[in-house]
């Protein structure tokens, strides 16, 4: 299907945590981040920008409180952009989290709005968790990639494959806290959703400049961020993700002691597999909203991909780019 074009400046509304709305890219008192840097550049004359994205936000919260409110602003163009915070709760469940960002994608393709979406690397990896705590967080962050891949797929989304490539390990990418990017990290993802989207005649101005505008934090500013605003974030992990975590890490040194380590990712690839398969197909967009795009609606059938080939799942997808740099 021949992408649509918008007439005019979309109105651009961003869901989703604290990536997008901007940790990690300070400009006076507030946060910035990615998807204002991209808003700008859409169109040539001045856009119209939302950012509904609130830190520490999950799945659920997107879905309850966010999607509500974009929904009023009846938009043309729409990000969403969640789950790492799902995969660090206690409570995760990736059936509950591809029936949630479904009902998000669905509602918001059923008013007319063109989706943007992303996977994301996994935040045991970025943190340098041991090998027994980060694989757990691994694994589940494959999972909510493989769901996005397939959703993505199901609902015509430019999807941003951002889970792997050389800006995951520069750290001129990311903030003192490995776990957000830096204003570089920042403007390369608007860099790159931006290329994705002129390349289907969505952004007709200036792509985001990939150079900074304020300096890189130094380390003792660095430092004192992470003693103050970051201790509370561990604080909380803690009383909240840990205890399951050491559950999960003992499990793991179980299996790799007994060499079934590959049963984690088979385990964890069918729970994907019943969370895709428990969607419905059935249902079908409603009429486009004026001056947006109606778009066709089409089903993909994803069956589980065990281990690392997960983060890949999708990734053939006409509408798929990948940060390389």
């Amino acid at each position: 299907m021949r992408p649509p074009r918008f007439v005019g400046a979309p109105r651009f509304v961003a869901l989703g945590d604290s990536l997008t709305e901007g940790v990690g890219d300070p400009v006076g008192d507030g946060w910035r981040g990615w998807a204002a840097l991209l808003a700008d550049g859409l169109s040539e004359g001045p856009g119209r920008f939302t950012n509904l994205a609130v830190s520490g936000a999950q799945t659920r919260d997107v879905l309850e409180r966010q999607l509500p409110a974009a929904l009023e602003l009846r938009p043309g163009l729409v990000s969403v952009v969640v789950g790492v915070n799902d995969t660090l709760r206690c409570t995760f469940d990736i059936q509950a989290v591809a029936a949630r960002l479904d009902r998000v994608y669905q509602a918001c393709t059923e008013q007319g709005a063109f989706l943007l979406t992303a996977c994301l690397p996994d935040p045991g990896t970025m943190l340098g968790l041991p090998g027994a705590l980060a694989h757990p967080l691994a694994r589940r962050q494959r999972a909510v990639n493989a769901v996005v891949h397939a959703l993505s797929e199901r609902y015509e989304a430019l999807h941003l494959h951002a889970c792997e490539g050389d800006w995951t390990t520069d750290r001129a990418m990311w903030s003192a806290d490995r776990l957000h990017p830096g204003e570089r990290g920042h403007r390369q993802l608007a860099l790159r959703f931006h290329a994705l989207l002129a390349e289907h005649g969505l952004a007709t101005g200036p792509a985001p400049s990939p150079e900074p505008d304020f300096p890189v934090p130094t380390k003792s500013a660095s430092l004192w961020w992470l003693a103050t605003a970051g201790t509370g974030w561990v604080a909380r992990r803690c009383t909240d993700l840990l205890p399951q975590l050491l559950a999960l890490a003992a499990d793991e040194l179980g299996h790799r002691a007994r060499g079934t380590s590959a049963r984690l990712d088979l385990r964890a690839s069918a729970a994907v597999s019943a969370a895709l398969a428990a969607l419905s197909v059935s249902e079908q967009p409603g009429a486009a909203c004026p001056g947006t795009p109606q778009r066709r609606r089409t089903a993909t059938k994803r069956t589980g991909v065990p281990g690392t080939a997960w983060a890949a799942a999708g990734r053939s997808a006409a509408r798929t780019t990948a940060i390389t740099g």
